[in-house]
């Protein structure tokens, strides 16, 4: 059963669903990809991994959370101590929690030369921890920033309406989500799909060397496939509200007429 929705749909948006949601897609676009890559190119899922702490609420999916044990055997944090005399109090440790080091692991791909393995296209998908203010976008930016200033092609596909999205200049009105492809030997020049939540995900080029034949990757299909494999259908609860953050005024009747039977 395919989603309500025409294009991205925003309750994969939620932290339940976006982890394996984000690795589905991922690998769904590769295998779109290679069948039209010529053979002096290949295509590879690689992982960059990094250190963060359990802070963030909803985002670490999958990870235990911090366990509180309750004094049950006083309600006060002092304990009496009695002589024949006076009366003496002890101070008791609290119980308390810290942040613990987490390693987060972000799936992206590569297009690489065969006979060089060189780098010669990088496609990111966004994750929730690149759009906020944490270790996750201070190393993505870094990547973003040394790409950018080398001879490599970028793909950056956000599909997350929170938070706040990386530095684009000369964009004429903001949209749920972007698509930048940035060729190499047209920067700082570099096209932008802009895409609202009534839209369909667009179909977009993956730049190789200069002069080559450019794979296309329908967005929507590769989507659709991911969404009816996952059974996101029968998974999600479109009885709840669409996820933070708040929809404008338009679009919440919009997705109100959407989802009414």
């Amino acid at each position: 059963m395919p989603s309500p929705f025409p294009g991205m749909d925003p309750y994969l948006e939620q932290p339940t669903f976006w982890s394996s949601f984000h690795s589905r897609l991922i690998v769904a676009i590769a295998d779109a990809i290679e069948p039209q890559l010529s053979s002096e190119y290949y295509i590879e899922v690689e992982t960059r991994t990094y250190q963060s702490d359990d802070s963030d609420d909803g985002l670490l999916i999958g990870i235990p959370d911090a366990i509180i044990f309750a004094n049950k055997s006083d309600t006060t944090n002092e304990e009496q101590l009695t002589d024949n005399s006076s009366v003496a109090t002890q101070s008791r440790p609290e119980l308390v929690t810290l942040p613990m080091p987490v390693s987060i692991n972000e799936r992206y791909l590569e297009v690489r030369e065969m006979v060089t393995d060189e780098v010669i296209t990088v496609i990111e998908l966004l994750s929730p921890k690149n759009k906020r203010p944490s270790d996750g976008r201070v190393a993505y930016e870094k990547k973003r920033r040394a790409i950018l200033g080398s001879a490599t092609n970028l793909i950056e596909l956000d599909l997350l309406r929170a938070g706040k999205p990386m530095e684009i200049r000369g964009m004429q009105s903001a949209t749920a989500y972007r698509i930048l492809v940035s060729r190499s030997h047209q920067r700082p020049a570099a096209e932008l799909y802009r895409v609202s939540l009534q839209q369909q995900l667009p179909t977009f080029p993956i730049p190789l060397k200069l002069n080559q034949v450019e794979p296309l990757v329908n967005l929507q299909e590769v989507f659709n496939a991911v969404y009816e494999r996952a059974r996101y259908a029968t998974r999600i609860d479109y009885h709840q509200p669409v996820p933070s953050p708040a929809l404008s005024k338009a679009d919440e009747q919009w997705v109100e007429a959407l989802l009414t039977p």
